[in-house]
């Protein structure tokens, strides 16, 4: 096997360069084989690691096929190997004897060989970095010739000596090959072993297995890894054979485009000679047969005979790779085209942007001979040559061209891409560049033959093909190299350079000569000695003698003596010529060219060639002749349909029901998407930067920028109009007129800079308004202003954007954000974008991981799903080409080479709408001068109406990129139309940018009155407004600007768009115009309903977005029906829509195109929920019912029409389907009058409702619009790379961008748009006139604009709804961060206040008068609400009946429940550290121009007798505030903190220091007083626990903390409060020592301090409009001040220091005059409190304390006699805030991990017992305890309010039903008189030697009161019972005993409780 020699080549020579360049450079290097070119191109980056993918690792010199090249296709066979024998060595690289055979191991070793024999190197896959030496006999191996290798194998093992083996199978075993396939002698002897100078061994040349390496076997079908001549590449015969399914795609795409070419003729032939062409390896003659008889392509008149009969889309079970007949269907595999992916004729050019035309076809003078260009050269070639400048050596400049220079291009593209290639790309600078070299210059040349020769006829050469193809020969040339630097450590001496020589520029003609000879001339190769000069002579000379007709392509080498390479390349294809040249010109360039042709009446001679095609002379005279002839009848019978449909609407028959505009609402999408966009702001918000302070701004305004395009402009203003944005904004409060809409949307033409303007000065004049720049359609006009000032003169609107969006102004101004929305962000996203990638806005993925994210009532369709429809199993996909159409063009072309294709497109497209127009009105005989597709769009169009009870029809778009050929097009159209009398029946509708819509005043009031329009004036102004309309919208332009268009639309005709000049972002523009919303709830006739799609719902779509991937669930009939569905073999709609266009006289006839046979379609869901509501006759109907009735006679008949794969069994399917459908129908719970046919053809039995007529519009809603495209353009759309991203996604993304590199890996198909951008921004700059260019800062965060984000999303898919409703919820934010929850709540107990005899009644006093306060009586009723489940404090003036006080609330729904009310910030307001102004930041320390506060360290010890030990805290003073402290001189200790003078009467600061105590609200603590105090100085302390210092000092860095002892980690607010007291109080005497040194009084330095709660927002007071000092009457109103106004009135007060404590009411909107008539209240203070640290020496916080600290606090100091005053007229308002304070103790226990609510009932237990502790302070336990479960211990004092519990020296909350009386033990303290009280209980907390048995003998107890005492510990418990003589009156038991649930080390606390005797 594989020795047969035939067609070989006769030279070492070229087998010796063939392995040494070609052989690394072209390997294969995936699981599944793939030909040669598209593994080159079109493979992933990260597949280069593992070379082989899955199945095994290949290293990288390894052969893939070999002559046992069937490489394992889905799924592999493995090949069986015998077990090996038991016990022997199975280890790799070693024999099963265990002796070692790598050569690493045994070079230097000798080694015994035979005579004969030969030492080889064998391959193992397993080991791919060795080799294994064998010793063959050199009978079986080949000579340097490649020739004489006898069949069979034998040879020894060199490890163990085995001698004698006769097989290689045997011997593969013996070696341990462990092959998963065939062992063959040529796949794994790879070298001859040589002996080196020194003696060992090393690898040597290569074996040169002739038949492996040149020849396809007969027998195989592998992949090509090292073939010479690129494979035809699914263009053979075979084209499945050759692309196996790759996991993950779900179905194998044939890599190859649907032939135009003619079926395959040779049945026979194409199976003889098919495995050698899919394995792509073939000898020369091979080939020249398989061109000659195979793909020659036809000439153009054969193109429309043959549909495209083309590879089969899946692999199926019964088809083997080596049976070519045994494909499905049996229909032959032929077809003649060549690789899709290739086909791309696209440019290979993208556009130079404005700067400079891309091509030079005028080439600079050089020096040498010049050469002259013929003067017949066009006549001759019928195509312009365009020659591509490549490598010239630095002595031989292009020769410089004369004589007729308008025949040629000369373009210097090819030259920039070698040129590229030669740079090294960064990536790979790592790996040591010095190491790897780039590649040469004649391999670069030798590929680009290559790549030339593969081409099919029909394809155009692509430079970014060329480009990876040298990005992969290159990696794949260097792999070792690159592989050895990645791997560490780095190997000590470089690995020494492979023994494949270069290829040398003397062999480079000959190699060239050699690789073109088997092409059959379609390339050409011109060898020149001396330069180019002559070789373009030459081949000018064989042009014009005709003897390079069938040559497509032109090498020209000159191999000068120096050897330097010259070279170009000239293209001479009539086809790929002129697709070349036209795709040089810029899109300006391009108009001008068609512009001049119609102009100077080069045209004219198309219409003769047109008029000479009609049978009966000019189509004109035909027209005329039938105008005369019908003027009566038709005229009057065919309008009869669309006056009927009037009458019967207004006699009340029935009228169309499907026809309703959308109302505008917000679907979830959208509203995602705009919350991403808020949340997006926000960030930029809350960012370090500072550059967005969203508190300071109050509203919201915006301005949208749209393209000057008349029809967006109006569309933009209808959606503004309609969303109400305005009203919610706030921007328009009067009624809403058109010219206020106006203000808001900008279109971007000459008047726009104005607009602007004022805008701007707006945003200026209202810095607290935040502007919204919302630039839409963001990719157009992307030109920068640099380019404006060239081109200035000719167009003003040049740059426009560049200059008004990016002006510094906007860049500048802190309240303008600027959005960019764009379906194509492609040229947004380069290297020097302004917008950073974290400010990107992706529109999300409707699935993830199968679950529906939002669903809707629609399902949008864009462009993957469109690709979809081409790939799976539909009838009629929704893609497609017009192959006659195509056929013509070319012909034409070739007649007509001076006419550029456009205008050629353009005419004969007219031409055959014209011919279907009259072939539809009755001229049949000119149905043969139309092509099928466009009668089918002619028929639809004009029967429409009539199917309609209204007259409503279906829109065909016509694009004609080119104004003055679209003005052509509409003047020709017209004409034909009313020469036929059809105006009535459609509208030809010219879409011109520039201009508004015109529409006939027929039609105008036809939309009128379906859309119930009274006003006389109305015009549609939007193309959505048309629908319904029967018309061709000619939608012209060079780019679509985001037009939306109707529903109606049905066909989408792309045939005329610019196919040679293909950018993705183009390509994308032009097919979303198709993009549609489907209705969910029906039937896709032709939407994409494959299996492949469930399952690959989760992956990221191909194209557009994350998102785009669209999975319409599949019927029930379609998952039971066992028939498999097959699709036609065709995707050019020629063969499969021609049946359908029967006779136009049949009433179905015009329906046929429509019904694709649709295996069952989903049960209608609820009318109510579908968009376009049915009338009754119509509910629940399927899309296709009239057609399915009418054709139920005969199904079969139909079906095959359409559907060959299922006419051989149609009954069984459609039973099936029948079947299903009725028990789905009956299972339902809505069965409405109906069910769903699911086959198309069969009504479910006795559900359906006839009706004569369905609407056409109904229709259209159901399923997306067709799209027919250029043959170009569908090739390249509908083609996929190994990845399965379509072809066109790889292409350049923007004219106005350059790949920054020609090594980039490809995109992917997986990549999310994330991963895309990020790609785009790593391998894409800007050209010099893009806008961005001058933003050099390469991805650097400074680059990047802070307040610039960037939204895109599909096009069409509701963007613009989605930012609009963005603004609004925006606007809502601002506002709610305006606002804050605080506290409403009306004080509690009002109705128990004291009533006593006397009251404040000097209501005007501003301050208390001291000996009118001293009267009041003390108030100790609480009335803070949040103190609504405390105890009640009782006081004899109290009326005693109190039974109910109201239900008490859940303790732990006591947040969830408490009443809150929005307010707005006042501009007085304390702010968290959310908040960020220009007026604060210095405030705060984060001001850019401050670095982050420095802060010092002050230890401050003082000593406390009552804790017994010396306290020691800490302070963090920033140093912005050491001036408010005292530090000793030498060593800068901190002393003291500097108080101020009672006499001090400044109002430039606060006197009293501010104290905060905090726990856990780092974040929303309002400890940014700035604004509160208006700016006045003032000192702030934060007092925080240790353990949160850090993070507090993060968040703060600029205010003062004071750090708490770690022992007080734990501990309550008492503790703060405690300490702050204390160290006040220690600090208050250090100053009055300080200051007395001063001369300054003990008594004059200000004792006061604040302690503020840090949830105090705003403060308030209240004006009096008193009628009288002692009237009754009185008014009142409250408003917001400043806190610095209310401090300054308090310090101000007269006789101040007399007063111990001062506070404030807590704010509620429930005030009364009777809570504020009273200026001053003696009673409670609470939250925001004056503390008078001089008189309240004695009276100390308790540090032990968690809740009702403050209650306690009150208390101790009244009966110490002290004054408390509440100022009525202030109050304070709380904010609501979730996190921290109290609510952060948690109470878990200590032991178990598992989160076990404990019930506060479990907080005591018995002392001693096994109880579970608990991870909590005693002191929290206890006081929880007794708020909720007191009444264990004072069962008595339940409810019982008259009879309250006595609490000594110490208040604890035991909870609302039981009441209590706090009395003092201290001596000279003011107590209530108890004497009338019988106490229920008696409650001893921690009790002092003050509290002695005398003292607790004056009050009196009821019998069974309760007592409980409280202590320490057990010890202290039983000496307090003894001292107190507790035993005489109360009885004690053992059991009575309790502690806090803690552990021994938490110090627990004891508590025993006994009764009154």
């Amino acid at each position: 096997m594989g020795n047969s020699y035939a067609g070989q080549l006769k030279t070492t020579r070229f087998e010796e360069v063939l392995h040494s360049s070609i052989e690394a450079s072209l390997r294969s290097n995936s699981l599944v084989p793939r030909p040669v070119f598209s593994q080159l191109y079109l493979e992933a980056e990260q597949q280069l690691s593992a070379l082989e993918g899955g199945s095994r690792v290949d290293n990288e010199e390894e052969e893939e096929e070999g002559e046992g090249g069937l490489e394992p296709t889905c799924p592999p066979n493995p090949y069986q190997m015998h077990p090996p024998p038991e016990g022997c060595c199975t280890t790799d690289g070693f024999c099963q004897a265990g002796k070692d055979l790598r050569l690493v191991s045994i070079s230097n070793e000798p080694v015994e060989v035979p005579a004969g024999f030969l030492l080889v190197g064998a391959k193992s896959p397993s080991l791919p970095d060795h080799l294994l030496v064998c010793a063959v006999d050199k009978r079986f191996l080949p000579d340097d010739n490649g020739h004489n290798a006898l069949l069979g194998f034998s040879g020894n093992c060199v490890g163990c000596g085995k001698k004698g083996f006769c097989y290689f199978t045997e011997f593969s075993n013996h070696i341990n090959l462990k092959l998963t396939t065939q062992p063959k002698k040529q796949k794994h002897l790879k070298y001859y072993l040589v002996r080196n100078a020194q003696g060992a061994l090393t690898k040597g040349p290569l074996i040169c297995w002739r038949g492996s390496e040149f020849r396809g076997r007969p027998t195989t079908a592998g992949p090509c890894s090292s073939s010479l001549f690129p494979p035809l590449d699914s263009s053979g015969p075979l084209a499945a054979f050759s692309s196996e399914p790759t996991p993950g795609t779900n179905a194998s795409i044939p890599l190859g485009a649907p032939p135009a070419g003619p079926a395959c003729d040779h049945p026979s032939l194409a199976a003889a000679t098919s495995p050698a062409v899919s394995n792509g390896q073939d000898s020369p003659k091979r080939q020249q047969l398989v061109k000659n008889k195979l793909a020659a392509v036809p000439r153009p008149a054969a193109l429309g005979i043959f549909s495209n009969s083309g590879p089969p889309k899946k692999r199926h079970k019964g088809w083997s790779p080596e049976s070519p007949s045994a494909a499905d269907g049996g229909y032959p595999q032929g077809g003649g085209n060549r690789a899709k992916y290739e086909s791309s004729g696209l440019s290979c050019v993208p556009q130079v942007g404005l700067v400079g035309p891309a091509s030079v076809t005028l080439p600079v003078v050089a020096s040498g001979e010049p050469v002259s260009v013929p003067d017949n050269l066009l006549k001759i070639c019928k195509a312009k040559p365009v020659i591509f400048k490549g490598k010239s050596s630095s002595h031989g400049n292009f020769p410089y061209l004369c004589g007729n220079l308008n025949d040629v291009v000369v373009s210097p593209l090819l030259y920039a891409c070698y040129q590229n290639s030669q740079s090294i790309s960064r990536a790979y600078e790592q790996y040591g560049a010095s190491a790897i070299q780039p590649i040469s210059e004649e391999m670069q040349l030798l590929l680009t033959v290559y790549y030339l020769v593969q081409l099919a006829a029909d394809q155009v050469p692509l430079m970014e093909d060329l480009e990876q193809i040298f990005l992969r020969s290159w990696r794949e040339s260097h792999l070792t190299e690159i592989r050895q630097y990645q791997q560490a450590p780095p190997q000590p001496f470089p690995p020494a350079p492979s023994a494949v020589a270069p290829v040398t520029s003397a062999q480079l003609p000959w190699l060239a000569g050699l690789a073109a000879s088997s092409c059959n001339d379609s390339v050409h190769i011109i060898e020149c000695t001396y330069s180019l000069a002559e070789g373009l002579s030459e081949m000018f000379r064989l042009l014009i003698e005709g003897k390079l007709a069938k040559t497509n392509y032109v090498v020209i080498i000159c191999a000068c003596r120096n050897a330097a390479i010259d070279s170009c390349i000239a293209v001479t294809g009539k086809y790929q010529a002129r697709i070349l040249s036209e795709s040089l010109l810029t899109p300006a360039e391009y108009q001008k060219e068609v512009n001049y042709e119609l102009v100077t009446g080069k045209v004219d001679s198309l219409g003769a060639f047109f008029s000479t095609l009609c049978p009966e002379g000019d189509i004109d005279i035909l027209l005329d002749k039938f105008h005369q002839e019908n003027q009566g009848h038709i005229s009057s019978s065919l309008t009869a349909s669309v006056t009927k449909s009037a009458s019967l609407d207004v006699g009340g028959a029935p009228a169309c029901t499907s026809y309703s505009l959308e109302p505008h609402r917000i679907r979830p999408f959208q509203l995602a998407v705009a919350q991403k966009l808020l949340s997006h702001v926000c960030s930029i918000a809350d960012s370090s930067t500072q550059s967005l302070d969203l508190g300071s701004f109050e509203k919201v305004d915006f301005l949208i920028c749209i393209p000057p395009s008349e029809v967006t402009y109006q569309q933009t203003l209808f959606h503004v109009w309609h969303s109400g944005v305005l009203l919610e904004l706030g921007l328009d409060k009067e009624h809403m007129t058109k010219q206020r809409v106006e203000q808001y949307v900008l279109k971007l033409d000459a008047e726009a800079q104005t607009k602007f303007k004022s805008f701007l000065q707006n945003s200026f004049q209202n810095p607290h308004t935040l502007f919204v720049l919302i630039h839409d359609h963001a990719h157009w006009d992307l030109v920068s202003s640099a380019v404006h000032n060239l081109y200035s003169q000719s167009d003003p609107s040049v740059g426009l954007v560049d200059r008004l969006l990016n002006c510094r102004e906007v860049k500048e101004a802190p309240n303008i954000v600027t959005l960019h929305v764009t379906s194509f962000p492609y040229a947004l996203q380069t290297q020097h974008t302004l917008v950073s990638p974290y400010n990107e806005i992706h529109w999300p993925a409707s699935y993830s991981n199968g679950a529906d994210l939002y669903p809707e009532n629609k399902k949008y369709f864009g462009l993957s799903e469109f690709i979809e429809s081409t790939l799976s199993g539909h009838s009629l996909p929704l893609l497609r080409y017009d192959s006659s159409f195509e056929a013509m063009v070319t012909a034409l072309g070739k007649r007509f080479p001076r006419l550029h294709s456009a205008v050629i497109r353009t005419f004969v497209l007219v031409q055959h709408y014209a011919a279907a127009m009259m072939a539809v009105s009755g001229l049949s005989q000119m149905k043969n001068y139309t092509s099928v597709e466009t009668l089918e769009i002619t028929q639809n169009l004009i029967n429409s109406p009539k199917q309609c009870p209204c007259g409503h029809g279906l829109m065909v778009l016509l694009r004609v990129p080119c104004s003055p050929l679209a003005a052509v097009a509409y003047e020709r159209l017209a004409h034909v139309r009313a020469r036929l009398a059809l105006e009535q029946h459609f509208e030809i509708i010219l879409g011109n940018p520039s201009s508004g819509i015109t529409v006939g005043k027929h039609f105008v009031k036809q939309l009128k009155m379906w859309q119930k329009i009274e006003d006389a004036e109305w015009r549609p102004q939007t193309y959505l407004e048309l629908e319904g309309l029967p018309c061709i919208l000619i939608f012209s332009g060079m780019d679509p600007h985001g037009e939306s268009l109707p529903r109606s639309l049905r066909y989408c005709d792309l045939r005329l768009i610019n196919s040679s000049c293909l950018v993705r972002t183009a390509l994308e523009q032009e097919l979303g115009l198709a993009a549609y919303f489907v209705s969910n709830e029906v039937p896709l006739e032709k939407g994409p309903r494959n299996e492949g799609l469930e399952s690959d719902a989760e992956k990221p779509s191909s194209t557009d977005n994350e998102d785009e991937e669209l999975v319409t669930e599949g019927s029930t009939s379609e998952k039971r029906s066992p028939v498999k569905r097959e699709r036609p073999r065709s995707r050019d709609s020629a063969s499969s829509c021609r049946s359908s266009k029967a006779s136009s006289k049949s009433p179905s006839s015009a329906l046929c195109g429509e019904t694709s046979a649709q295996p069952g379609g989903p049960l209608q869901g609820e009318q109510t929920r579908s968009p376009q509501p049915c009338g009754p006759s119509e509910e629940g109907r399927g899309p296709g019912d009239k057609q399915r009735l009418r054709a139920s006679q005969g199904p079969p008949a139909v079906i095959s029409r359409h559907s060959p794969g299922l006419a051989p069994q149609p009954d069984s399917s459609l039973k099936t389907s029948q079947r299903s459908v009725q028990v789905s129908v009956t299972s339902s719970s809505q069965l409405s009058s109906s069910g769903s046919s699911s086959s198309p053809m069969v009504p479910a039995a006795g559900t359906l409702v006839l009706q004569a007529t369905q609407c056409s519009v109904t229709k259209a809603c159901q399923q997306p619009p067709v799209v027919f495209l250029p043959k170009l353009v569908y090739d390249m759309v509908t083609s996929t790379d190994s990845s399965g991203l379509p072809k066109a996604a790889s292409l350049l993304p923007s004219h106005s961008v350059m790949w920054a590199s020609s090594f980039r890996p490809l995109l992917s198909k997986t990549m999310t748009s994330t991963e895309q951008s990020l790609y785009y921004r790593q391998w894409t700059v800007p050209r010099p006139s893009h806008m961005d260019y001058g933003n050099r800062a390469e991805g650097r965060v400074d680059g990047f604009h802070p307040r610039r984000l960037l939204l895109s999303g599909p096009p069409q898919i509701g963007k613009t709804g989605a930012y609009l409703q963005f603004l609004s919820i925006l606007s809502r934010m601002l506002i709610r961060l305006t606002e804050v929850d605080v506290y409403d709540e009306e004080e509690i107990n009002i109705n128990l206040r004291e009533e006593s005899d006397w009251h404040y009644l000097q209501l005007s006093d501003p301050w208390p008068d001291l000996e009118l306060f001293k009267k009041l009586p003390f108030d100790y009723i609480i009335h803070d609400p949040k103190y609504e489940d405390a105890s009640l404090v009782c006081s004899h003036h109290q009326s005693i009946k109190r039974e109910d006080r109201g239900p008490s609330r859940k303790p732990d729904d006591l947040y969830v429940r408490r009443q809150t009310a929005r307010m707005r910030l006042s501009k007085y307001a304390a702010y968290n550290t959310y908040h960020h102004c220009e007026h604060c930041h210095q405030y705060m320390g984060f001001h850019p121009r401050y670095q982050l506060y420095e802060s010092t360290l002050h230890a401050f010890a003082f000593s406390y007798s009552m804790l017994g030990e010396e306290i020691q805290l800490h302070f963090i003073i920033p140093k912005s505030k050491e001036h408010h402290f005292v530090f000793s001189q030498p060593g800068g200790q901190l002393e003291s903190m500097r108080l101020p003078l009672v006499t001090d009467k400044s109002h430039e600061y606060i006197k009293s220091p501010t104290f905060t105590p905090t726990t856990g609200r780092h974040e929303h603590g309002l400890f940014n007083l700035y604004h509160a105090m208006d700016g006045a100085s003032h000192l702030h302390v934060l007092v925080v626990k240790e353990y949160e210092m850090p993070i507090y000092k993060k968040y703060w860095p600029n205010h003062i903390m004071l750090v708490l002892p770690s022992i007080f980690n734990s501990a309550g607010v008492g503790a703060a409060h405690f300490l702050i007291k204390e160290l006040s109080y220690h600090n208050l005497e250090l100053e009055r020592n300080r200051q007395e040194e001063l001369g300054i009084k003990p008594q004059d330095i200000w004792p006061f301090i604040v302690i503020s709660d840090d949830s105090c927002v705003m403060w308030n007071v209240v004006d009096i409009d008193g009628g009288g000092e002692r009237s009754r009457e009185f008014s009142w109103s409250e408003r917001n001040v400043s806190l610095k106004y209310i401090m300054q009135h308090i310090e101000a007060a007269p006789n101040i220091t007399h007063y111990a404590l001062i506070g404030m009411r807590k704010w509620s909107s429930k005030t009364g005059s009777r809570e504020v008539r009273a200026p001053f209240s003696r009673c409670h203070v609470h939250d925001f409190i004056v503390l008078n640290v001089d008189l309240t020496q004695n009276v100390q916080y308790n540090q032990n304390r968690f809740l009702c600290d403050d209650v306690d606090f009150n208390l101790r100091v009244h009966s110490a006699g002290l004054l408390l005053c509440r100022f009525n007229r202030f109050s304070v308002m709380k904010k609501q805030i979730a996190v921290g304070g109290h609510r952060s103790f948690h109470i878990t226990s200590k032991v178990s991990d598992n989160p076990v609510a404990i019930v506060p009932a479990q907080y005591i237990c018995a002392p001693d017992s096994k109880h579970t502790f608990l991870a909590a302070p005693a002191q929290l336990l206890l006081e929880k305890f007794l708020q909720h479960h007191s009444h264990r211990f004072f069962p008595l004092s339940l409810k019982n309010h008259g009879h309250p519990v006595l609490l000594v020296d110490c208040y604890l909350n035991l909870g609302s039903q039981i009441s209590v009386c706090y009395v003092s033990s201290r001596p000279h303290s003011l107590n209530i008189s108890c004497s009338d009280f019988m106490f229920s209980g008696l409650l001893l907390y921690l009790c002092d030697s003050f509290v002695g048995a005398s003292f607790l003998k004056k009050f009196h107890f009821l019998k069974g009161a309760t007592l409980c005492v409280i202590c320490q510990d057990r010890n202290s418990l039983r000496q307090t019972v003894v001292r107190l003589e507790l035993e005489d009156q109360w009885q004690f038991r053992l059991r009575d005993e309790f502690q806090t649930a803690n552990a021994k080390e938490d110090r627990p606390l004891f508590f025993l409780t006994g009764r009154h005797i």
